[in-house]
């Protein structure tokens, strides 16, 4: 059991649901992620050793980690994602000192709420604050996506991770991938309700066709700086691409026609979102869902059923897969007045055409990271 006052510090970072502009963020463009207060946190206290011992309090495991050694733990199977979070921030030239840290995650695993940017986060900005550093979020976050990308083997982009660090409670963050630049825009929907919906069909980014999908798009943009000047994918509107896209072909074509259209999506959607115009962003969101499955074909049996179940809802102005697929979760948003009747249909329709319950997680909105100092 844990007592929190054995340690010195509590130290969280947040899980995420992405609005919209889904596998944008490796070509460039912009995404509309929000934090949840769904997070990982860590409790720590340093312990004048050269080793960092991790404990969990949800599983039994006890892993101890040699400082002079972090490089060394890439098939662990879940200490990893700490190992590689303090192996980069070492290699960035920052101090770690010996610590126990004990983790305790809210964020559901194999969600699409990124658990693993939570832990990667959290467990930074854990061994700065436990080492007396001050930290910047933004540094914090670049180190995090290198731990994921180099160190787990999944090629991801900066959202996750950025969002996680540098959330606001109450907004949702416009972050162009291209630049980082970074625009808060209040989540104010009126008379509806985010609702975040699990498939419990775990993904693995590492065995999904998530690498794959990056790749293709790697190919889309090398034909096509053959016709245009341009850096990513994201650098085309819509009119522009339609122009230079007979150079692709097939899957690759599909690929690239949902990235250039998603972020005009998100264009669209951050203009409503000012507005408050609820009905053109639902409608945005079963655009974005219908491109992820039939364009980029991340959805699946089980997402596609859960946004249907959905969007079949009177209440429901629109639904999507949020995450990057190969199963996870769907945001819809949802009339307040008509909430329970629409989970209470969407856990109906979504067990009868798969087999399995869904799950609804609280859509709260949160900062990014948190550091505390435990009062004794």
């Amino acid at each position: 059991m844990l007592n929190e006052k054995d340690y010195d510090y509590k130290v969280s970072a947040a899980g995420r649901v992405n609005l919209i502009g889904e596998h944008v963020d490796y070509c460039g463009g912009k995404v509309l992620p929000a934090a949840l207060t769904l997070k990982n946190t860590v409790y720590v206290r340093a312990n004048g050793t050269d080793k960092i011992n991790l404990s969990w309090t949800d599983l039994p495991d006890k892993v101890t980690l040699e400082i002079g050694k972090l490089d060394s733990y890439r098939d662990l199977k879940y200490a990893k994602y700490q190992a590689g979070s303090a192996y980069f921030w070492q290699k960035a030239g920052h101090e770690i000192i010996g610590c126990d840290m004990v983790q305790d995650c809210t964020v559901p695993f194999g969600s699409g709420l990124s658990s693993s940017a939570a832990i990667e986060v959290s467990t930074i900005a854990a061994l700065a604050t436990v080492a007396g550093e001050e930290f910047d979020p933004v540094e914090v976050a670049l180190l995090s996506q290198k731990a994921e990308r180099e160190y787990t083997g999944v090629n991801c982009g900066i959202m996750d991770q950025y969002i996680s660090a540098c959330g606001k409670a109450g907004c949702a963050v416009l972050l162009d991938c291209k630049t980082l630049a970074r625009e808060y825009v209040p989540v104010e929907l009126g008379d509806c309700v985010l609702v975040i919906t699990g498939s419990n069909k775990p993904h693995n980014l590492v065995e999904s066709k998530y690498n794959e999908r990056r790749e293709e798009t790697e190919q889309a943009l090398a034909a096509l700086k053959t016709k245009a000047e341009i850096s990513c994918l994201a650098d085309l509107s819509p009119a522009g691409f339609e122009k230079i896209c007979g150079v692709l072909g097939g899957k690759v074509l599909d690929r690239a026609r949902h990235v250039v259209e998603e972020c005009e999506r998100v264009r669209l959607a951050t203009a409503a979102m000012r507005a408050g115009d609820t009905v053109s962003l639902g409608a945005l969101l079963n655009a974005s869902h219908a491109s992820l499955r039939d364009l980029y074909e991340v959805t699946g049996k089980e997402l596609d059923a859960l946004a249907a179940a959905a969007q079949s809802h009177p209440a429901c102005l629109g639904s999507r897969m949020t995450g990057a697929g190969f199963g996870g979760c769907t945001v819809s948003l949802v009339k307040k007045d008509g909430l329970k009747d629409f989970e209470a249909h969407v856990a109906k329709e979504y067990e009868r055409a798969t087999g399995y319950p869904a799950s609804f997680y609280d859509a709260t909105l949160g900062d990014g990271i948190i550091a505390e100092k435990i009062k004794k």
